[in-house]
């Protein structure tokens, strides 16, 4: 028998829960009057515990075969309930682990399902839109950086010898040349080794002449549609703006023409097409056209394969911007004048303006 300890405690009798069953929560008394010992805060008798509305459960810990234990004013079923309680409250704890189990595997799956979607979508990306393409380290990308002269010098070279047979640049002139890649008597030599339809002369027919400065790099095809006849129905880009039309241009052209390999396993690519992961689809009509030794360079530099494609790209990205050193030297002389412009103001509004803004003025009104 439990026999209360500490001072007494008297509080009105509640009524007994409806969902604290005997069967389920162990054993449990009511008081209409209870008095409820207040067990010390560093001493709990383990055998009793409070609960809500007045309600006190008692279990034995040796879980002894006891039918009844009278005690003021009510009865108390422990025992085999109490057993029973924990028999419930052991498949409960099983239970808890098969549904974090569960959980967990349930977690699992769904990451692994959303790791391989992401999988898929990456690969349908990238056969759609191409590899995504490295970043190369440009010595013209700073901001007071300028092109490499000598490579953009080397680059028209590469144009010319390997990719004006079928790309044009209609918006490249010879005498944009001047100054940036050859001087005016190489630019015009370079002119003159080309015919140009000019016409109509005093008597109303077309003639040809040498190039001039003023004029535009030839053209390969006289139109489209002899262009799409000559590649198999591909129409080559016009160059004059590839670095500043294709997302990440740059790299995409660099990489583009150093990409080609053998497709891999599985891949089939049909007569006339070649493999270049670079290039959306991974099917490009364009042969590799840079290999080691293609060209001879005439400052003696070695024509590598990625010699010749730094060097075709500095070129087209001059001819894309070739503004960029002058926009980028009149950017920083505009920023020079602003500073100084900014400690100007600064100076007057600290030693200046503050001292008038902060000065006090007393009127002596009455003299």
């Amino acid at each position: 028998m439990l026999e209360p300890s500490g001072p007494i405690i008297r509080r009105p009798g509640p009524s007994r829960p409806r969902n604290f069953p005997d069967a389920e929560m162990g054993a449990w008394f009511l008081s209409p009057s209870a008095e409820l010992p207040v067990q010390p805060s560093s001493r709990r008798n383990p055998e009793t515990h409070l609960t809500r509305n007045g309600w006190r459960r008692i279990c034995s810990p040796a879980f002894e075969e006891k039918t009844s234990v009278s005690l003021q004013g009510g009865i108390v079923n422990i025992g085999l309930g109490c057993i029973f309680s924990m028999v419930i409250s052991t498949d409960s704890e099983i239970n808890a682990g098969g549904v974090s189990a569960l959980r967990a595997f349930a977690l699992l799956g769904a990451g692994v399902s959303g790791f391989l979607s992401f999988t898929t979508l990456a690969s349908a990306d990238e056969a759609e839109h191409g590899l995504e393409c490295p970043s190369y380290p440009w010595p013209h990308k700073g901001i007071l950086s300028s092109y490499d002269h000598g490579s953009i010098r080397r680059g028209y070279q590469v144009y010319q010898q390997v990719c004006a047979s079928c790309h044009s640049m209609s918006l490249i002139s010879f005498r944009d040349l001047v100054g940036v890649a050859y001087t005016e008597e190489e630019a015009k030599a370079m002119a003159a080794e080309i015919e140009v339809a000019d016409g109509p002369n005093d008597e109303g027919e077309m003639f040809t002449r040498p190039g001039k400065l003023s004029d535009r790099f030839p053209q390969p095809y006289a139109n489209e549609a002899a262009a799409r006849f000559a590649n198999g129905g591909a129409y080559p880009p016009d160059l004059s703006l590839i670095t500043k039309a294709r997302h990440n241009g740059q790299n995409y052209v660099f990489s583009l023409l150093t990409g080609y390999r053998d497709p891999p396993a599985g891949v089939a690519i049909r007569e006339g097409l070649h493999y270049n992961p670079y290039f959306p689809g991974g099917a490009i009509a364009m042969p590799k056209m840079l290999n080691d030794g293609a060209i001879e360079y005439e400052d003696g530099t070695p024509a590598t394969e990625s010699q010749m494609g730094k060097d075709i790209v500095t070129f087209l990205s001059w001819a894309a911007e070739p503004e960029m050193e002058e926009r980028k030297l009149m950017g920083f002389k505009w920023i020079f004048v602003l500073s100084l412009a900014l400690l100007q103001a600064a100076y007057y509004r600290r030693l200046r303006w503050s001292v008038l803004k902060s000065r006090k003025l007393v009127l002596d009104v009455v003299n």
